[in-house]
């Protein structure tokens, strides 16, 4: 088997997003809905591929309803924070119909240098109908997947556990032999994407205040949200929530992440240190940290009263404001001596924030 195959594959530098930013479980944060999810510990047997065993792994993960400043608290998420990736999780029902468990686009890493998109799609054709696609790949019109690793689109999510079910397990990592005209039945790396794996409640005993919340960009796919809650609150402390940010249609990760915190200083010390490493097993990434930015605050000074109650489109990061602002009220208050290179966040598309230029009138 390849040494390290998950780390072998991955694209230096951040993660090119996919769709539109923000769309994931914090779409929810402007509906004030959070995303279902089971609270109970699951653990059942790993189907054994090609006459081998293999084991499955569950975590607990806490269920939230509406949001709380409506509803004061999520349920508790603690229990069993277990940073085992989850293998195989059971179906879930709603009224009958069955939920999904996988995002239909699937990881395959550690390819033959030599197979091309047909050979791959004739590879996985047997799960079900799927698209090969690549970072880049329209762009370059290449039939060989330049840096060894490929992307399965499935038509239907049962494609993926009917994949997952033929792979074999080896430390934790699923792997299928796939053949090429020079290498025959070589092991390349599977790694779908568990939907669970998208948001976890860490603390449910407190209320989530998007206030408190930091944008992470940057992400590796490969990071769970239970592992980036760890990460952060062994960094800073106070972490409450974490999430994913995955793409509407897919569900996939798109490089980005949330995490929500309990108390100002930890938030503060958070978005004070502007880049965190990551590191967790195979992954050691600098990532971005920035303010979470709303679209739909009133300006913190006038209330709307000298904006004819529109939404406030600047917000301040600096530690001495941390506040929203018309554009009034921004000129008026960054027009002070020791405020004056303070630059606004606005939000993005979707919704990663960014820096702009005030032009002053």
């Amino acid at each position: 088997m390849p040494c390290d195959p998950e780390q072998q594959w991955l694209v230096a530098g951040p993660r090119r997003a996919e769709g539109n930013v923000g769309e994931g479980p914090f779409r929810l944060w402007e509906q004030h809905v959070w995303p279902p999810g089971p609270l109970e510990r699951l653990r059942l047997p790993f189907p054994p591929p090609c006459s081998q065993a293999a084991r499955s792994y569950g975590r607990r993960r806490g269920r939230s309803s509406l949001f709380p400043f409506e509803d004061g608290f999520l349920d508790d998420g603690h229990g069993d924070p277990s940073l085992t990736p989850g293998m195989s999780s059971p179906t879930r029902c709603q009224n009958g119909e069955r939920m999904e468990r996988y995002s239909r686009k699937v990881f395959v890493g550690g390819l033959p240098p030599d197979i091309d998109e047909d050979e791959i799609t004739n590879s996985f054709r047997r799960y079900g109908h799927l698209v090969v696609d690549w970072p880049h790949k329209a762009e370059s019109k290449s039939y060989f997947p330049p840096k060894g690793y490929a992307f399965l689109l499935f038509q239907e999510e049962s494609s993926v556990q009917a994949l997952i079910d033929a792979c074999i397990e080896e430390d934790q990592k699923l792997y299928l032999c796939v053949s090429s005209p020079t290498i025959k039945d070589k092991p390349v790396q599977i790694r779908p994407w568990n939907l669970s794996d998208s948001d976890y409640v860490m603390d449910g005993s407190q209320p989530l205040d998007p206030r408190k919340t930091i944008f992470v960009g940057g992400v590796p796919r490969p990071l769970r949200a239970v592992e980036l809650a760890m990460i952060m609150d062994r960094l800073y402390g106070g972490v409450c929530y974490a999430g994913i940010d995955t793409d509407p249609e897919l569900k996939y990760p798109k490089g980005a992440g949330r995490v929500a915190f309990s108390n100002q200083q930890s938030y503060i010390a958070a978005i004070s240190a502007r880049f965190v490493q990551l590191q967790h097993n195979d992954i050691d990434k600098r990532v971005e940290v920035k303010p979470y930015v709303l679209d739909d605050q009133m300006c913190d000074e006038c209330q709307g009263a000298r904006c004819g109650g529109k939404f406030a489109p600047f917000f301040c990061a600096n530690v001495t404001c941390l506040q929203y602002y018309c554009e009034y009220c921004w000129a008026s208050i960054h027009s002070r001596a020791g405020r004056e290179f303070h630059k606004p966040l606005v939000k993005e598309g979707g919704d990663r924030p960014r820096h702009v230029s005030f032009r002053w009138s």
